[in-house]
């Protein structure tokens, strides 16, 4: 196999960038051990939250014997990590997608196999991450550190040479899945060992659209989810500075739409018209906070909580509050804002209840008031809450990470993050989403703009159902038939 680390889709990396990812392949080896030898035994059982929601059965490495094998005509791995929640979502996407085609999806999470070098390399990444993202709150550190790592360092070629590098040490984990099954990564990582372990299928679903190296997964089928994106990727476009880059194969990048669950997509209709009924006949409008896997945007929710409680004791606002697996976050809010706790219902780690909850919301006769907060310490529930109720609330409020691509009316919060600005600049395109509110009086400009004029949420809703009669809204079902198509 190819040294994907030497030479990046025809472009040749330096003798010192590929020094520079050997050395940080030792350092990693050295530091977390070499378990190339390892033979990891495969064990499939149905997940316990999304294995009859979605039909997903995990992947997992251990002793057991798998009452279930892998079916190689129907079977496909979606490969993930856990970094945030981003990732997990758009891997719920794809399975939501496989289930709804008649296929049969695997979850593989590369962060789940504590015993092996690949999840302890993936879980130093992923701490360091979190670290920047809370970090990220202090302007002076989140100008030059964070935003220009995420926006420029992730961008060069020489970021992918040693991200490949390391990406060796990954593979391990797939010895023993048949090679034949296609894989979608979303995340590149997941994308990048499966190549390094010959899986021959490999579609990387890239999550964001900020063309960057970071992505890059040589050997397989990347994907898109906005055409504004696809020329930065096919030309390199500054990935390697100033100079001029041999460009991508076009049959490695294809264009799909938007990674969105197939409980979603089908309901936009139905979904679109409860907010514009809700919202011609004077109800409360609904408004959803979610908290990401890194927790680092507490003092903003603080913030819109205060200006939204006299309208909920109005009942003119009905607010919903996920903070995932986070639940310390709310219990820090609370002490913020103690005046909100009487008009609050916590609906905390019965995944029951949230789901009967969430049905509850579509009742187009049934008025819900007040605070209602979500916590689940499961990190598959965590993130499904936020999906579950996306249908029956009317604003979603989200910095513009993978959520701004869902088909939902969104108010984008300040970005965690540079990259992530291209998500409400594409959003604001398609008419689906605000601007980015960067600071919390334009945060609060834009919810009273949402509650005092009586278009602008309508006018959301009737683009939704637009971007549907065009396909924007099926780039997980085009990723899934990409990836089962591959073995004709």
């Amino acid at each position: 196999m190819k040294d994907r680390s030497r030479v990046i889709f025809g472009n040749e990396m330096s003798n010192r960038v590929y020094k520079k990812a050997l050395k940080s392949k030792k350092k990693n080896l050295k530091k977390f051990g070499d378990d190339s030898k390892v033979d990891y035994k495969i064990c499939l059982k149905k997940n316990s939250v999304i294995g009859d929601m979605l039909g997903v059965s995990d992947v997992l490495l251990n002793d057991e014997k798998s009452k279930e094998e892998f079916d190689r005509q129907k079977g496909i791995i979606v490969g993930n990590i856990r970094m945030g929640f981003g990732h997990y979502r758009i891997s719920m996407a794809m399975a939501s997608a496989a289930k709804a085609l008649g296929y049969k999806p695997y979850w593989m999470d590369l962060n789940g196999y504590p015993q092996t070098t690949c999840t302890k390399l993936i879980s130093a990444q992923n701490d360091l991450y979190s670290l920047g993202s809370r970090l990220s709150k202090n302007p002076i550190f989140n100008k030059l550190v964070w935003e220009p790592m995420n926006y420029e360092g992730f961008r060069k070629l020489s970021y992918n040479s040693t991200d490949q590098k390391n990406a060796e040490l990954m593979a391990p984990v797939y010895k023993n899945v048949p090679k034949d099954i296609p894989v979608v990564g979303t995340h590149v990582w997941p994308a990048q060992a499966a190549i390094h372990a010959g899986m021959k299928y490999v579609v990387n679903a890239i999550p964001d659209n900020w063309p960057m190296a970071l992505h890059l997964a040589e050997g397989s089928v990347h994907t898109i989810q906005c055409r504004n994106s696809y020329m930065g990727y096919r030309i390199l476009n500054g990935f390697n500075k100033d100079k001029v880059c041999k460009p991508m194969p076009k049959e490695s990048l294809v264009y799909t739409g938007h990674y969105i669950d197939h409980e979603l997509v089908s309901n936009i209709e139905k979904d679109c018209e409860q907010r514009i009924n809700r919202k011609k006949n004077n109800k409360p409008m609904r408004f959803l906070l979610t908290i990401g896997g890194a927790g680092a945007q507490q003092e903003i929710f603080i913030a819109i909580i205060k200006e939204l409680l006299p309208k909920i004791r109005e009942k003119k606002v009905t607010l919903f509050v996920n903070v995932g697996d986070y639940e310390k976050v709310w219990h820090s809010m609370l002490k913020e804002i103690p005046q909100m706790k009487n008009i609050s219902v916590e609906h905390f780690n019965d995944w029951n209840e949230t789901k009967e909850f969430s049905e509850q919301l579509l009742d187009e006769q049934k008025n819900i008031y007040g605070i209602h907060s979500f916590s689940h310490k499961n990190i598959f529930e965590a993130v499904y809450c936020t999906n579950l109720l996306m249908r029956g609330i009317d604003v979603l409020i989200t910095k513009p990470s993978e959520l701004a691509f869902y088909p939902v009316p969104k108010l984008f919060i300040k970005r965690v993050g540079k990259h992530e600005m291209w998500g409400a600049i594409h959003s604001s395109e398609i008419g689906d989403g605000t601007l980015e509110c960067r600071d919390i009086p334009h945060t609060v400009q834009m919810i009273n703009l949402f509650l005092e004029d009586d278009q602008l949420l309508i006018d959301m809703c009737e683009n939704i159902k637009t971007n549907k009669k065009i396909g924007l809204y099926d780039g997980a079902y085009n990723v899934i038939k990409l990836a089962m198509g591959m073995k004709k």
